[in-house]
């Protein structure tokens, strides 16, 4: 396998590096687990997210990064910025030394909240903005990587959304946290490049502040987490290969669902034991030495996946009408289902922190397994029953979740349209809204964004800049990404 790796086409040198560091992290034992818990491992019903078979690190790592510029680190040698020169070089020179699980930063901070202060000029704003989006791009390389806007009009927001309109890069990844604070002209402002590169998406502030309080931050795909803290693992569960082991509905909820549940709780308790405990991470991490991040504001990521194929595969339903997204009996089920996970993981008791489920987007290699609890491709309803039936079923996501709606290129002529698709979808109870125009180069795929081109360059066996190209062209096959129902502004 290093040998394969040491000459694999389409690899940059750092992709081949990590790929490598990897291999070297799983060629030691994995963490022993219960014979029950590793019946469902086996099995592929639980998985623990390609995380390597000893965690070193937390899977997400979220700084406080108002905090850093505010000190500056000792470490570092940094003193607290007195510029916008001063603080893109700082935030910059921090970001090749923030942990995750694919050895890059998934999250870069809440950037017109923290560069907003310092702009004085505009002109020079744009410019250092621009150079640090640009630095990201080149240097981080992974639409893992996520920045946050909003939810209040600033300078500092609308000079990042003008760029990243016009530059059409895939990192980073980025959300507009909307709120009642948030201007309309500034949301358009946000739908228009949205249409434009599929980014930024729209998160609920109302249903995410009631759980987190105010310092939370939409990091890699769309996951929630709070600010100086993170995520210590995301374990996943499939539930599609649930369904198929379960005899009947009562076998699925009575004693499949919380054995399966219960093997997954004991999987990401074991595996925060060991970062804690046996890599002592937070003991030598400068991050936590210098109050940028606390441990017990980490949480751990139960994912879940395969929710359609599971209610499917139970009721047997084959007929349009008693599908999953379409029927009442698929949608009390899958109800059942998600009362029962959440109510045993919350009342679960991990060694470290709290569990919290998360809307999994899937892998690259997933074939007929549909991420979280959306609907499959092709069979989406009209758009006002998709958004009801994706709002309902989102309760439960602490850690996130999300949904993607492609709309037909002349939404870009009526973003207010859009945005009153939003906020209805918002009222509803949905929590993350992801679109994009359906001619768009720059592309969301699951909940990591990927242009096009790349994906063709990567095909062709030439290396891409960005790592979620070799991501993107497995999911453009597997998970029929560029088969979803493309809307127009009017709602069908």
């Amino acid at each position: 396998m290093v040998e394969q790796l040491l000459n694999k086409p389409g690899l940059t040198y750092r992709q081949r590096l990590f790929s490598l560091a990897r291999e070297a992290e799983n060629s030691i034992a994995p963490i022993r687990l219960s014979e029950r818990a590793q019946w469902f491992l086996d099995r592929g019903i639980i998985s623990d997210m390609g995380e390597g078979n000893a965690p070193y690190r937390p899977r997400y790592v979220v700084p406080d990064y108002d905090a850093f510029l505010k000190q500056g680190s000792g470490f570092l040698m940094i003193d607290p910025p007195r510029t916008l020169f001063e603080a893109v070089s700082a935030l910059i020179i921090l970001y090749h030394h923030i942990p995750s699980v694919t050895g890059l930063p998934v999250y870069i901070g809440h950037l017109d909240r923290l560069l907003e202060p310092y702009i004085k000029d505009e002109r020079e704003a744009s410019a250092l903005i621009q150079m640090l989006l640009t630095h990201v791009d080149r240097t981080v390389s992974d639409s893992f990587c996520h920045c946050d806007i909003g939810p209040r009009d600033t300078r500092a927001g609308r000079i990042i959304l003008s760029l990243t309109k016009r530059l059409q890069r895939p990192c980073p990844n980025m959300s507009l946290i909307y709120s009642s604070d948030t201007p309309d002209d500034f949301a358009k402002e946000a739908i228009a490049c949205g249409l434009s590169c599929s980014k930024p998406s729209f998160v609920n502030d109302g249903i995410y502040a009631s759980e987190w309080g105010p310092n939370y931050a939409i990091v890699s795909c769309y996951n929630a987490l709070p600010v100086g803290g993170g995520g210590y693992t995301l374990g996943r569960m499939n539930l599609r290969r649930l369904g198929e082991e379960a005899h009947s509905e009562q076998h699925l909820l009575n004693t499949l669902l919380p054995e399966a549940v219960a093997a997954q709780c004991e999987q990401m308790d074991k595996r925060v034991s060991y970062i804690v405990e046996d890599c002592r991470f937070f003991e030598h991490s400068f991050l936590a030495e210098e109050g940028l991040i606390f441990p017990d504001r980490f949480a751990g990521m139960f994912g879940l996946v395969g929710m359609a194929e599971c209610v499917n595969t139970v009721l047997h339903a084959v007929q349009p009408a008693q599908r999953y997204g379409r029927s009442e009996e698929a949608a009390a089920l899958a109800e059942r289902i998600l009362n029962g996970i959440h109510a045993q993981v919350r009342a679960y008791r991990p060694k470290y922190g709290e569990f919290f489920l998360h809307g999994q987007v899937g892998v690259s290699t997933d074939r007929g397994v549909t991420p979280n609890v959306r609907i499959p491709v092709g069979e989406e309803p009209d758009l006002p029953a998709h958004i009801a039936f994706t709002a309902r079923m989102q309760k439960h996501f602490a850690c996130g979740v999300g949904e993607l709606f492609p709309f037909e290129p002349t939404a870009s002529k009526n973003p207010q349209a859009v945005l009153d698709i939003i906020r209805g979808a918002f009222s509803q109870g949905m929590r993350y809204f992801s679109y994009y125009s359906s001619d768009a180069d720059l592309i969301r795929v699951t909940g990591y964004l990927v242009k096009r081109s790349d994906v063709e360059r990567y095909r062709q066996g030439r290396a891409a800049l960005n790592g979620n190209a070799a991501l993107g062209s497995d999911a453009f096959d597997n998970l029929h990404v560029l088969g979803r129902r493309i809307r127009d502004a009017d709602g069908a």
